[in-house]
């Protein structure tokens, strides 16, 4: 088979579409700063808590998805629920971008691909194998993506100066969960992975090519690295979720 033939590679470099967000959202008085969360029951809990203004209600055929806006640290801060997945929850930046967010921080949870990963350790990303498909339309084919440098630095930064335990490395970007098999998670491993996630590097690419700073910490969840997988009740740790989303607000509001 010659590769060179697969559409996924035939990148086009013009950069304007048929559709474009700013033709669906028009530009609103948003905050510059703003934290994508895919944990709903954290935000479910900081609605409650704080009733933040909603300052758009982006509709798909799935249904409305509330972008909020709180104060943190003296600065205005959107955030908002993504979606899962690489394909929506790229088309939900670019919308989020086009009303007027400019700055990014991502925060969500990630299988690990090595046992000595406890479940809430923290890995800030500083790059991503790029298996989904959504990255490919916005940046030329490559096997990875790496993240913004200097985002990453101000992410170690703060969790440096708050004493939070970390480690920097590569996520597998996937967008099919029920296709890790072994043998491509130790392919990932080997190429030095140490999570699998659905989201980041199509996020990075559409960060890069709309030119906004976005960067993304993972907390490790469920254990694929083993003979068999292991869910270790990762979606249940509430206390690392609430964690992480207000570290990525203290990060965020510095970008």
């Amino acid at each position: 088979m010659n590769t060179q033939n697969l559409p996924i590679l035939e990148f086009d470099p013009i950069r304007e579409a048929i559709i474009e967000p700013h033709m669906l959202q028009n530009a609103l008085d948003a905050p510059e700063n703003c934290v994508i969360c895919f944990f709903q029951d954290v935000l479910d809990d900081i609605i409650a808590e704080r009733s933040p203004k909603v300052i758009k209600k982006i509709r798909s055929e799935s249904g409305y998805h509330p972008i909020y806006e709180i104060e943190h640290n003296g600065k205005r801060m959107a955030f908002f629920h993504p979606g899962i997945g690489a394909p929506f929850s790229s088309a939900m930046l670019e919308e989020v971008i086009a009303i007027g967010c400019r700055k990014f921080i991502a925060c969500g949870g990630a299988g690990v691909l090595d046992h000595a990963l406890a479940v809430g350790h923290l890995l800030v990303v500083n790059g991503a194998v790029r298996d989904e498909g959504t990255s490919y339309h916005y940046l030329p084919p490559a096997r990875e993506v790496d993240a913004d440098k200097d985002v990453v630095t101000l992410i170690a930064t703060e969790m440096d100066r708050q004493n939070i335990p970390y480690i920097h490395g590569k996520t597998w970007t996937t967008d099919a969960p029920y296709r890790e098999t072994r043998q491509r998670m130790l392919t990932r491993r080997e190429e030095g992975c140490l999570m699998v996630d659905m989201e980041c590097s199509a996020l990075i690419a559409v960060s890069q090519f709309r030119k906004v700073p976005f960067g993304q910490i993972l907390y490790g969840g469920d254990d694929l690295s083993g003979s068999e997988w292991d869910h270790r009740d990762w979606t249940s740790r509430n206390d690392v979720r609430h964690q992480l989303f207000w570290l990525s607000a203290d990060i965020c509001v510095q970008l």
